[in-house]
């Protein structure tokens, strides 16, 4: 069987050395047997990356899909993370075995603490075990979602251990640019949740419209072509075919600096989607 996609994703190499495409699939909501044909769908056209959480309640769908894609698992790069209610090392471990069974999956390529729920104050614990979990083969690379400077140091600090990635909210409106550049300081790899704004007025905005127009692209093409130039790794939720394609044809193109200015000119301070602020906000 060829598995040659149809479309190439070019790809970074994180700090441990684990190579990840510029950008992935976004599994959110994608469950039972339509979920698994629109992951199957998404890897034949060329999606190498594919995003799920425990929390998404789709692990298994994901690595149905991955079964019947046909495409060799050492191929594909799966992500899922740890949900806040098992910020505890025993319990930690526990969950990522179970992560691995709904999968029916040996190893994941990448595994991330969810959120830090700091008020908690556990995240270290969890990141003891995400370590751990990586010396026993369980996961190739430990990262984290959501987790502000402060909260890695003190990872670094206790274990001497450091992310290879952080998936954080990251779109137009809310470029956290500021971030962005602390993570490249670190050498860690910025990851982008939402990229398209949860689409709810980003793609209609006359700005990115206008860029949109003058490229002969869609608005969606547009934004994620801003995070491959900015160095993040979007990862798209969709389950139609054609959005999926649509998402993928965005490298033959580039935006000059000026259509780059614009679109992270439209940052805002109040940008979170649904004021998901990691200092304080707490998800299990």
């Amino acid at each position: 069987m060829n598995f040659k996609p149809s479309i190439e994703i070019p790809e970074v190499t994180l700090h441990d050395g684990l190579r990840v495409p510029v950008m992935g699939l976004g599994t959110f909501s994608l469950r039972g047997a339509r979920g698994v044909r629109s992951i199957v769908h998404a890897i034949h056209a060329g999606y190498r990356l594919l995003d799920s959480a425990y929390n998404y309640e789709n692990e298994g769908t994901v690595g149905e899909a991955v079964r019947r894609s046909g495409v060799p698992r050492e191929q594909l790069i799966i992500a899922s993370k740890l949900p806040g209610r098992y910020h505890d090392y025993d319990k930690a471990l526990i969950a990522i075995q179970e992560s691995l069974y709904r999968a029916n999956l040996d190893y994941y390529d990448l595994y991330l603490i969810h959120w830090p729920n700091p008020n908690q104050g556990r995240y270290v614990e969890a990141w003891r075990a995400l370590i751990d979990a990586q010396k026993w083969g369980l996961v190739r690379s430990i990262g984290v979602s959501n987790f502000l400077p402060e909260h890695i140091e003190r990872l670094v600090q206790e274990t001497g251990v450091k992310p290879s990635i952080n998936q954080i909210e990251l779109h137009p409106y809310f470029n956290q640019e500021a971030q962005r550049n602390w993570h490249r300081e670190h050498g860690i790899q910025t990851q982008s949740w939402s990229p398209l704004g949860r689409a709810i007025s980003l793609l209609e905005d006359e700005t990115i419209r206008d860029i949109a127009k003058r490229h002969n692209r869609t608005p969606s093409q547009i934004v994620l072509r801003w995070h491959v130039q900015i160095g993040s790794i979007p990862i798209p939720r969709s389950s139609s075919s054609a959005r999926q394609m649509e998402n993928l044809a965005i490298f033959d193109f580039t935006l000059d600096e000026e259509d780059m200015r614009r679109i992270s000119a439209l940052t805002r301070p109040d940008g979170r989607l649904k004021n998901q602020d990691p200092a304080v906000y707490e998800e299990f």
